[in-house]
């Protein structure tokens, strides 16, 4: 019983450890390579199976294929938005720097990600729909998410004090978080263009084997993509921020 105590306290130690910038940015450093193969790997198969072995749809053709790109861009527009605020909240409540970076890092990365959903969303729309725009629930509601991104880093931009950049951010954050479920639930609350979901964790996939793996193989590499380039803005910003401190200046003597 005493060594399983142990190892708890030292496990917990080891991630209290991590939540430092100095000790945390060497590790992102190691692990950045590793999420960039994996978002090739995923990447190279998920496209070959979306675009040459899934098979053709029998009401939207080869257009349909778009959705290989546009619903992962979409559903990771969503995630990253809640783990941004997550991590906006924590450094809100606990004052704990690196959270703060870790959101700051975030919000370009999922600002591409809905500004992809919306782009290639109209570009799915104007052939089945005969326009590239309607103002339907579901992407009235994802613009706005972009809005969200673009207004939390414009209000971090503007404040010359980190402390407080971080804590205004924070919480804009936490109040854009209802947006979420509005955007995946507005195809039931409201009459919306968009159909139901095909993909779900309570129901078999509503769409042949091939194509739902396509689909997943998409949606990890947009996975992987987006850890990847989040360590990497990531540990930028704890450059930037952390420039005064001794740490920094013994590794720009090094790489120097």
């Amino acid at each position: 019983m005493t060594d399983i105590n142990n190892f708890s306290k030292n496990r917990l130690v080891n991630l209290f450890k991590l939540s430092s910038p100095s000790t945390f940015y060497p590790v992102a450093g190691k692990l950045i390579p590793v999420f960039w193969v994996l978002t090739a790997i995923f990447g190279i198969a998920g496209l070959w199976v979306s675009f040459f072995v899934a098979p053709v749809d029998a009401v939207q053709g080869q257009g349909y294929r778009i959705i290989f790109i546009h619903v992962p861009a979409s559903w990771m527009s969503m995630f990253i938005y809640l783990v941004m605020a997550a991590w906006a909240g924590i450094g809100l409540i606990f004052n704990t720097r690196l959270s703060a970076m870790m959101a700051q890092a975030l919000a370009p990365v999922g600002a591409w990600m809905a500004f992809l959903s919306l782009w290639t969303g109209a570009f799915w729309g104007k052939p089945m729909w005969g326009a590239w725009w309607v103002w339907d629930a579901r992407l009235t509601s994802e613009l706005i998410l972009l809005f969200l991104y673009l207004g939390f880093i414009a209000l971090q931009a503007s404040i010359d004090n980190p402390r407080r950049a971080d804590k205004a951010g924070a919480i804009l954050a936490l109040v854009g978080v209802v947006n979420v479920p509005i955007i995946y639930f507005s195809v039931k609350w409201w009459n919306t263009l968009h159909q139901g979901a095909s993909v779900s964790l309570t129901k078999a996939p509503a769409m042949a084997q091939t194509m739902f793996l396509g689909m997943l193989l998409m949606a990890l590499c947009f996975w992987m993509y987006s850890i990847a380039v989040g360590l990497m803005r990531v540990r930028t910003i704890i450059l930037e921020r952390e420039a005064h401190t001794d740490w920094v200046g013994q590794l720009i003597e090094v790489k120097n």
